[in-house]
């Protein structure tokens, strides 16, 4: 998609960015499976996904209060970082990685590109602590947070007192990150009878059930596993993906298959960002042979044509609901003006 017209489309629902509606509840989309996360042991509540989505958004979990969440997961984008090919960090640092989108977390187990974290509570303390990141000492986070009176209100209405522990702290956080539910584009109209492809779409998905779903498996178009996708590793990063984490050379450039969801609004792709636009990562996969983890043998052969029509097929997994969902936006009341007026 371009990103002239991507701009555009951002800029014009930009004000809609206000406190909204949250789930008090995880509600399963019809045509997913059970999720994987234990709610039981952090029950959704408003109160909390406020604290969560506030974190979310404000630069005070950065050691210099400059970035947020946020400044690499951009809501307007499927939470992907598409300003550059590797996310950045304070004092302009350059991390080791592209920011993934996120959605559909509470289907997975294991987390980051490598599968460095398999718990979804524990996944924000990765780049909070990261030195290339937002480098903050989590002792001196929750010593910040707790001379917040804006933060020692919000954990007072939503825990009964206004400690803030770890605990609190990261529970919070992941409640927020458990509402970005994407199921509501036109594939998942199609599929619950509300909508149909076109005759391009529908050819299109032919190609994609063909070639593509072994690793990118519906209804979350990805298998959440590691593979290969035979991308020469880079001079520079020299990343050996899911092998840093078990040191097993059969994980040797593995890297977690990424959500399709929203895919044209997740640019740039790969681990290490090296494709700008859509079309380049067809292109890597033209006549191609990949081995998939259980073995499988994936020969890739696709024309200009089919390009086309799969093109056609994966923009119908955006999600317009998901990405201008005001629920998830910037909390501009919430942040900025109680904030002020607490402080």
């Amino acid at each position: 998609m371009n990103k002239v017209f991507v701009f555009f489309i951002l800029l014009s629902v930009f004000s809609i960015a206000f406190i909204a509606p949250l789930e008090s509840e995880f509600i399963k989309p019809k045509n997913f499976p059970k999720p994987k996360y234990n709610f039981q042991n952090n029950p959704f509540d408003s109160n909390k996904i406020n604290i969560g989505r506030a974190l979310f958004y404000d630069p005070i979990l950065s050691k210099d209060s400059s970035i947020s969440c946020a400044s690499c997961h951009s809501n307007y984008t499927a939470f992907a970082h598409v300003d550059h090919a590797l996310s950045h960090g304070i004092a302009d640092r350059i991390g080791f990685r592209n920011a993934p989108g996120l959605m559909n977390l509470a289907w997975h187990e294991n987390f980051m590109w490598d599968g460095a974290i398999n718990n979804l509570e524990m996944q924000a303390l990765a780049p909070i602590t990261n030195h290339l990141e937002m480098d903050e000492d989590l002792n001196q986070l929750l010593a910040k947070l707790n001379r917040s009176i804006f933060y020692k209100n919000l954990f007072k209405q939503a825990y009964g007192d206004d400690a803030i522990s770890t605990d609190r702290f990261l529970k919070s956080i992941t409640q927020f990150l458990l509402q970005m539910v994407s199921a509501n584009a036109k594939y998942d109209s199609v599929k619950n009878g509300n909508a149909i492809f076109t005759s391009q779409e529908k050819n299109g998905y032919h190609i994609f059930k063909k070639n593509c779903a072994t690793c990118h498996a519906e209804p979350l178009f990805t298998s959440l596993k590691f593979e290969q996708n035979n991308l020469a590793i880079d001079p520079n990063l020299k990343d050996m993906g899911r092998m840093r984490i078990t040191q097993n050379p059969q994980d040797s450039i593995c890297f977690k298959v990424p959500t399709l969801r929203n895919i044209a609004f997740t640019f740039p792709y790969m681990h290490d960002g090296r494709f700008s636009k859509l079309q380049d990562v067809l292109h890597h996969y033209e006549n191609i042979q990949l081995l998939t983890s259980n073995n499988k043998r994936i020969k890739i052969k696709l024309n200009k044509s089919e390009k086309v029509d799969l093109t056609a097929f994966l923009i119908t997994l955006t999600d317009q609901k998901f990405l201008f969902n005001p629920a998830l936006a910037f909390p501009k009341k919430l942040l900025l003006l109680n904030r002020r007026k607490n402080e």
